[in-house]
């Protein structure tokens, strides 16, 4: 199949919650009028209760629930926990859907169910930074084009998960491929694109189902050539590099103005003092939760020097990057990114598809890594998902030309861990560690072979994909019914 490439602690600021807040002022100058009378009350008269604010509602909240999951323990294969340790002939225990205990001397108690993993690997659950599942669904027609809001550069008002579709055929063979976890980003066509939405790689009816819990929302931002490629060309702004980093920095100075408001009001209900709310804004609200700290910056950009510019905007406004996705030339700028902590999403193999991407070398990664910037290799489409394992093999074998030798048990934080830190989920999974969740897959071969398949995919520690059991091979609504193999 093939198709086009494409909550935060802020709270929601609904137009009702003025009315508690004006029922809670009217109880406070109530409660100062009762204060005034009260010197002809008892000392010991206990003071009258002060109004507390109900709290915001969460909208779209994650509807997620673990499916049951048996007792499990994998036992005699080698294990890349992406804690950068590598441990042979060991065990991996899950109970209740939580990673009990890794290591080479691990009981397994009575009842849990046995699996042999000799001569096997097993690997935390795979991680992609970056993908457009469900918002490009397949089949790549017009009517599933769901992940660019291209008629405005500014767009931070939408969300991508109001666009996903979980029918999506491509998440089951993501789940073939090992993948547990995604980030799920508005495409590139805009300075702002939208919110990005972490999901759980289930078959699912709603997007609610899938969404990962307590995973804190992103902002998609791009510059270079598609932001000012896409609207130059309408004969509007941007139409170059310096217009975009106008557009960033006149956003963020009305982001700041906004989040001013918003405090002013915040500090005014705390008092007890009567305040209007500000009306809401969904662009601003998201630009102003990334300057409170609460959404993270996912930064579509190419070229070093790009990059560099973007560091210096987030620095004026007081703003942090979490991660550059794609990044082609992020290895001439390592000292700046390990300085500032920002990750790296970015491929192996993308060179001269366009003129930013003309500096780009399957040695990215592995320079990256030695430089100690946190690297992950990302999809971005619908066919690398299926084997991101494949994808860093590339990059290992890159580097080991260059001299650079990434030891596998490093390698393997590209496709687990460092995702995870990307997507802000990195304290619940994306490594074999006790208490997190029980994302594990079980390969048949060393990952990193391009012979090596996911033949056992669990989630929470359920048993999601088993190649030996045909009834675990999900086939969505839109799969259903549809010729196989013909013309």
């Amino acid at each position: 199949m093939t198709r086009q490439h494409p909550e935060t602690s802020f709270r929601p600021l609904r137009r009702h919650t003025a009315r508690p807040l004006l029922l809670g002022a009217s109880l406070a100058l109530l409660a100062g009028c009762s204060a005034a009378a009260s010197s002809a009350r008892p000392s010991d008269t206990p003071p009258a209760p002060q109004p507390t604010a109900a709290p915001a509602p969460v909208s779209f909240a994650s509807t997620y629930q673990p499916r049951p999951a048996a007792d499990t323990a994998i036992v005699g294969a080698s294990i890349l926990t992406g804690t950068g340790t590598r441990i042979d002939n060991g065990t991996v225990l899950m109970a209740a859907g939580k990673i009990v205990a890794v290591g080479p001397d691990i009981a397994a108690p009575d009842g849990a169910r046995i699996i042999d993993g000799r001569g096997k690997w097993v690997t935390p659950g795979i991680i992609d930074a970056h993908s457009h599942l469900g918002v490009f669904a397949a089949p790549g027609v017009q009517g599933h084009a769901d992940g660019n809001e291209n008629i405005d550069p500014y767009t931070a008002h939408v969300w991508a998960e109001h666009s996903v579709w979980p029918q999506d055929p491509v998440f089951t063979k993501a789940r073939a491929g090992g993948v547990t976890s995604l980030l799920i980003l508005p495409g590139s066509a805009n300075l702002f694109g939208g919110r990005g939405v972490s999901v759980k790689n289930v078959p699912a009816v709603t997007v609610q189902q899938m969404k990962f819990p307590g995973a804190p929302y992103t902002l998609k931002m791009a510059c270079g050539e598609n932001p000012k490629g896409r609207y130059g060309s309408r004969g509007r702004a941007p139409a170059t590099r310096m217009g975009e980093v106008a557009g960033f920095r006149r956003a963020w100075i009305d982001a700041a103005e906004y989040g001013r408001k918003i405090d002013a009001y915040e500090k005014k209900r705390a008092r007890g003092e009567a305040a209007e709310a500000p009306k809401r804004d969904l662009g601003l609200e998201t630009l102003a939760g990334v300057l409170k700290g609460d959404i993270l910056v996912q930064n579509h950009c190419y070229r070093a020097d790009e990059m560099a510019v973007m560091l210096d905007v987030g620095h004026e406004f007081g703003y942090k990057t979490r991660a550059f996705h794609h990044a082609v030339e992020a290895y001439k700028i390592a000292d700046l990114l390990v300085a500032d902590d920002v990750c790296v999403a970015t491929w192996a193999t993308r060179w001269g598809f366009k003129m930013e991407a003309y500096d780009a070398i399957e040695e990215n990664a592995a320079i990256l890594s030695k430089a100690g910037v946190c690297v992950a290799i990302h999809s971005d489409e619908q066919r690398l998902i299926q084997r991101l394992n494949v994808e860093s093999a590339v990059a290992i074998a890159a580097g080991r030309r260059a001299g650079i030798d990434i030891p596998q048990e490093e390698a393997i934080k590209w496709i687990t861990i460092n995702p995870a830190k990307i997507m802000g989920i990195a304290d619940r999974t994306g490594s074999l560690e006790p208490g997190k969740m029980a994302d594990v897959v079980l390969w048949s071969k060393n990952p990193f072979s391009v012979y090596a398949i996911a033949e056992k995919v669990f989630i929470d520690g359920a048993l999601v994909l088993d190649t030996s059991d045909p009834a675990t091979r999900y086939r969505s609504d839109f799969e259903i019914g549809q010729p196989v193999g013909e013309e």
